[in-house]
């Protein structure tokens, strides 16, 4: 490093990086998907996978499916898509499994739920929706205040849960000849639970759930479970779940890639394509309040002060981290930032989300950003399942144990090691992930430097 600047050589990230692609073992056999939840996100990512493979329906929005990666040189015009370029799972591949406090089999909880269109979506590939039957659910209402579902463990402790859990995913894996596992949090968020003792070494994770401490929440028993039986973890909820140092620890110990968390659909996808651009031009902001409303069974349960906390806080966070307001106090400093969550029930799964942002530009001059964002919750995070599956399999498959935060483009509050801070912006993340791609794959990283496209220009000038 210190010759090339001795020598006045540019450096570039990929000197900075290891070449040659990395071992991954193949994607071979049954990829096994146990969903923890079988509501409305859930059965809508399984009907949608069972007409995908069927040739009924594309998989729009899904980055593994219909993604494509540029290697080299844009004057290579070597562009593939991405399921081509690394070894994912084929769809055909993946079977699937779930817990729920409410004993609807899939066909049953579309049905309800009224994402899908019954005739178009529902009705041909119902005989495969009516098998996926929930497993009894590790449920407890103090932290899920707004549902009450027959579909529950008999009352035990929560080390008896953890263990029947791990029963749980024993009995799918042999019973689906799964040669592989993931877990995905698809179910409701639980109320606010901040980082504790309880939670910051596994020595006392473990005595915590042995004594029934009211701080361990039923997500952190189904990471641990699964962590305890080898099958990575994704959280798909703002829960205080995976992302504590305890159960960081057990995916590092056990050589499992864990990620996080709470999908990035709709209101906070759009946040973090707009506030980069206000940084990136240096447009000042006097605030942001967006409001939601929505009927399904998650808006139910962010009707409850306590799960909204859980949610408020990842929503919040967004802007701070973007704008970076000690970097720049004149245009960032006093920012209010409000978010609201009503639950509508006559709107059902089709949020709507509303944004008013009140900029200034040039010699502070105000102007303003309205957002009517009219949304399907589910629609939206169904491709993301799919995805984090994918490729979370393939970050296991690859030896890439602990956080994966080059996934954190799928998430309002990624996961991230405790020495940085997280990266909310979605072209960041973009870059991330599919340099991690490429980085797997042997190939060089793109930094859109392009030098070398003006080489000759720079030479004949001098």
């Amino acid at each position: 490093m210190a010759l090339a600047r001795e020598r006045g050589l540019p450096l570039e990230a990929r000197d900075f990086v290891a070449g040659g692609a990395h071992p991954i073992e193949p994607a071979s056999g049954r990829l096994g998907v146990l969903m923890v939840g079988l509501g409305a996100v859930a059965s809508t990512f399984v009907a949608g996978v069972e007409l995908v493979r069927r040739g009924h329906a594309r998989p729009i929005g899904s980055l593994t499916q219909m993604g494509t990666i540029r290697l080299g040189r844009r004057t290579d015009e070597r562009v593939r898509l991405i399921r081509d370029f690394v070894p994912l799972a084929d769809l055909d591949q993946l079977t699937f499994g779930a817990w729920d406090p409410f004993p609807d089999n899939a066909y049953q909880a579309a049905l309800r739920c009224g994402v899908l269109d019954r005739h178009t979506h529902i009705e041909p590939v119902a005989s495969e929706l009516a098998e996926l039957e929930p497993m009894s659910a590790a449920f407890d209402r103090e932290h899920v205040r707004r549902l009450d579902g027959p579909n529950v463990k008999a009352s035990m402790g929560k080390r008896e849960l953890v263990e029947a859990i791990r029963a749980d995913i024993r009995d799918f894996r042999e019973s689906r000849a799964c040669d592989r596992l993931i877990m995905i949090w698809c179910a409701s968020t639980e109320v606010y639970l901040e980082e504790a003792d309880v939670h910051r070494d596994l020595e006392s994770f473990e005595r915590a759930v042995d004594a029934d401490d009211p701080r361990i929440a039923p997500s952190m028993l189904y990471a641990c479970a699964a962590l305890m039986e080898g099958v990575p973890f994704v959280n798909g909820a703002p829960n205080l779940t995976v992302d504590i140092p305890a159960l960081v620890d057990l995916a590092c110990e056990h050589g499992l890639p864990v990620c996080g968390k709470d999908f990035k659909t709709g209101q906070t996808l759009v946040k973090t394509v707009i506030a980069p651009m206000l940084k990136a031009r240096m447009l000042g902001l006097h605030g942001w309040y967006s409001t939601n409303i929505l009927g399904n069974r998650d808006g139910e349960v962010l009707d409850d002060p306590d799960s909204f906390r859980t949610k408020e806080e990842t929503k919040l966070g967004v802007l701070e981290r973007i704008l970076q307001p000690a970097l720049y106090p004149e245009l960032y400093g006093d920012v209010y930032h409000k978010v609201r969550i009503n639950y509508y029930p006559p709107r059902g799964d089709s949020k709507e989300g509303w944004d008013n942002v009140d900029l200034f530009g040039w010699l502070g001059y105000p102007m303003q950003i309205k957002v009517d964002f009219l949304c399907r919750d589910s629609i939206l995070a169904a491709p993301l399942v799919l995805d984090l599956v994918l490729f979370t399999d393939l970050a296991q498959r690859a030896g890439m144990h602990g956080i994966q935060e080059w996934l954190s483009f799928y998430f309002k509050s990624p996961q991230h090691a405790p020495s940085v801070y997280p990266e909310h912006d979605l072209f960041i993340q973009q870059t991330k992930l599919k340099n991690t791609l490429r980085w797997l794959m042997g190939e060089d990283q793109i930094t859109h430097l392009g030098r070398e496209y003006y080489a000759d220009d720079w030479s004949t000038a001098r």
